[in-house]
C-alpha cells in the first residue's frame, strides 16, 4: 500500500518554516511527522506537497494508496481508524480531512477542493494536529513521551558513564553516546540519547528532553523540559520548552525559551529571546497570509526562525518574532517582531540579501555537515525567494 502524506489547504499557516519542507517533516517530539507515520504504519512514505518542493520530496503512488493529512500526529487510536478505511471512505474531523483511501486512478486524480464523492466517516477522538508554527513548542513534551514509547519498547539502553548523575529511570541511551559528568532528571518526563550524540561535562538536563543522533551539548548547558535537540545540531547555554530541527546550532551562552528553530540555523554567541511581555499580555505573532500579527491565545512564545537564518553575536529578541527563511541579522538593538526572508542587516536598516550570497553562505554551512548543497536546494531556495519578494518592505 501506498502510503502519501498530503499538505493540505492551511499549509500557510506554518510559513515561514513550511515554505522549504511539506508539513510532515516538522519535527516535533524525538521524529519528524513522516518518521512518525513510517514507523507506525511499517512502512515507507512519500509526499503530496507544492510542485516546487515535490523533487525532493516526490510522490509514489500505487494500485491501493492511503492519503494522510501531514499536519496529524499519529497515535494508536487514529491509526486504527485510519487503517479501517475502504477504498473510497474518507476520515474527517468536521470539515477537515485526516484521511483516505484511493486506488490508483483515484490518486492520480485527488484534488483537495473536491471530496463530496467520498464516503464520509467522522473522527470523534482528540488528536495533535500542527496547525500554527508555536504548535510545535507547545505539544513537544507529550510528543516526546509518545516517540520515546514507540522508539524503545521492546529494547534495551546502553549504560553512561558512572561520573553521571541520573535521577529517575525514565531514560533511554542509544549505542555511542558519549556523556561524562552530568545530570538527567527523568521524574517529569523521558530522556532520549540520540546515535553518537555528545553530552559534554556539566550539563544539567530535565526531561522530557530528545538529544538526537549526532548532536551535541556544549559544556555547562542548562536544558529544561519539552525540548528537542535535532540531528545533527549543537545546543548550549539555556533552553527551555524548545524544538531545533536538525543541523543547527546554538552552541553559545544565551536564552532560548519557547521557541522553534528550522534546520541550517546559526544563533552568535550570548543570543537572547524574550518568551513573555512585560505586561504579561497575550503574545501576537506574524501570519504570512493575513499580512499581519495574529493572536496565539498564549502567554509564552518566543522566535520562530526558518531554515538558513542566521543571527550575530548578542542578538536581542522580542517575544513573538518570526525570522523568515535565509536571514542574516547583526547589528545593536531589538530587531523587529517581524523580519522578512532572505533579509540583510538589523535594528538600523535592511537589505536584500542577494541569492548569490545565500547560495555561498549555504555551500559552505552544508560542507562543514558533510552534505552538499545541490542543485535541487538551490531551485527551491529560488523559488521561495520568489515567493517571499512582497514581505521586503524596506
Amino acid at each position: 500500500m501506498g502510503i502519501i502524506l498530503f499538505d493540505d489547504q492551511f499549509r500557510a499557516n506554518l510559513f515561514p518554516l513550511a515554505f522549504t519542507r511539506p508539513i510532515s517533516e516538522f519535527r516535533i517530539g524525538i521524529l519528524t511527522i513522516a518518521e512518525k507515520w513510517k514507523r507506525y504504519l511499517n512502512s515507507n512514505i512519500s509526499y503530496l506537497t507544492e510542485d516546487y518542493l515535490q523533487e525532493k520530496y516526490p510522490i509514489s503512488i500505487e494500485s491501493d494508496n492511503l492519503f494522510i493529512n501531514s499536519a496529524f500526529c499519529p497515535d494508536q487510536d487514529l491509526l486504527s481508524a485510519i487503517s479501517a478505511l475502504n477504498e473510497g471512505e474518507a476520515l474527517f474531523s468536521d470539515s477537515l480531512l485526516i484521511a483516505l483511501r484511493l486506488n490508483e486512478s483515484g490518486a492520480n486524480e485527488f484534488d483537495l477542493n473536491v471530496l463530496s464523492a467520498f464516503r464520509k466517516i467522522e473522527y470523534h477522538l482528540p488528536f495533535v494536529r500542527i496547525e500554527f508554527p508555536e504548535h510545535i513548542f507547545l505539544r513537544n513534551g507529550e510528543e516526546i513521551i509518545k516517540d520515546f514509547e514507540l522508539i524503545t519498547k521492546g529494547r534495551s539502553s546502553a549504560n553512561l558513564s558512572s561520573t553521571n548523575t541520573i535521577i529517575g529511570n525514565q531514560i533511554f541511551i542509544e549505542d555511542g553516546v558519549d556523556a561524562e559528568c552530568s545530570t538527567f532528571n527523568t521524574k517529569l518526563g523521558p530522556i532520549y540519547l540520540g546515535k553518537d550524540s555528545l553530552i559534554m561535562e556539566g550539563c544539567h538536563i530535565r526531561g522530557p528532553f530528545a538529544l538526537c543522533n549526532h548532536a551535541i551539548l556544549k559544556m555547562g548547558a542548562k536544558i529544561y523540559g519539552m525540548t528537542t535537540i535535532g540531528p545533527h545540531s549543537k545546543a548550549g547555554g539555556e533552553i527551555n520548552n524548545s524544538v531545533i530541527f536538525a543541523n543547527s546550532a546554538k552552541g553559545h551562552e544565551g536564552y532560548l525559551g519557547n521557541s522553534v528553530l528550522g534546520e541550517w540555523c546559526n544563533i552568535g554567541a550570548d543570543s537572547n529571546n524574550s518568551n513573555m511581555k512585560n505586561n504579561y499580555a497575550e503574545v501576537r505573532l506574524w501570519d504570512y497570509k493575513t499580512e499581519r500579527f495574529r493572536k496565539t491565545g498564549i502567554q509564552f512564545c518566543g522566535l520562530i526562525m526558518a531554515d538558513h537564518a542566521k543571527c550575530a553575536i548578542n542578538t536581542m529578541f522580542n517575544t513573538g518574532t518570526v525570522v523568515g527563511v535565509s536571514t542574516n541579522l547583526f547589528g545593536s538593538g531589538f530587531p523587529r517582531n517581524f523580519v522578512a526572508d532572505f533579509s540583510w542587516g538589523g535594528n538600523q536598516g535592511f537589505d536584500v540579501y542577494p541569492l548569490k550570497r545565500v547560495f555561498e553562505t549555504a555551500t559552505q554551512a552544508y560542507k562543514r555537515r558533510g552534505a552538499d548543497f545541490n542543485e535541487i536546494e538551490q531551485k527551491i531556495l529560488s523559488h521561495v525567494f520568489g515567493l517571499t519578494q512582497k514581505y521586503r518592505r524596506f
